[in-house]
């Protein structure tokens, strides 16, 4: 994933080097190397494991409570964005960081694009793999995003009266 953005330390940046490879769809024959798989593919690789070595991705349909035994040693999850019009992996994400309290990399797959990534960050993402043809100096900027927020979010819990 060459246009991948992650939040670390207050601030975002544009990583190079990233070793997770995607798997869209399932496959007998698995690259090496760290690998972001299918649900149903993962949950069929891990039945007998009691930890989690590879990433997860899920798509809109997909319920995050399958993979609760995993949390404790899961490295990474991401979710799906079929398109920018559905948002449903944002209430995944918001249900991941506060009911299911998960701490891990949480990352934005899909049609991931500049003007969403704002709102994909107050929901718990902490990165994003930004569509290929789009290019990740500009999407940096959409990470800036609102300076300030009104509602409740993952990062500012109280709404802005609260605030104050």
């Amino acid at each position: 994933m060459n246009n991948l953005l992650r939040l670390q330390d207050g601030g975002a940046e544009w990583v190079r080097d990233d070793p997770w490879q995607l798997i869209r769809d399932a496959t007998d024959e698995l690259p090496a190397g760290p690998l972001i798989l299918p649900l149903p593919q993962w949950l069929a690789l891990n039945a007998d494991r009691t930890s989690a070595l590879e990433g997860v991705w899920l798509g809109p349909n997909d319920e995050v409570t399958n993979l609760t035994p995993w949390f404790p040693d899961l490295p990474l999850i991401a979710l799906d964005f079929p398109s920018f019009r559905d948002g449903r992996a944002y209430s995944q994400a918001y249900l991941l960081r506060t009911r299911f309290g998960w701490q891990g990399e949480l990352r934005a797959i899909g049609d991931v694009l500049r003007d969403q990534l704002s709102h994909m960050r107050q929901c718990g993402f902490d990165s994003f793999a930004v569509r290929e043809d789009k290019s990740a100096e500009d999407a940096l900027k959409g990470l800036a995003g609102m300076s300030v927020l009104y509602g409740r979010s993952v990062i500012e819990p109280r709404p802005l009266f609260r605030r104050r």
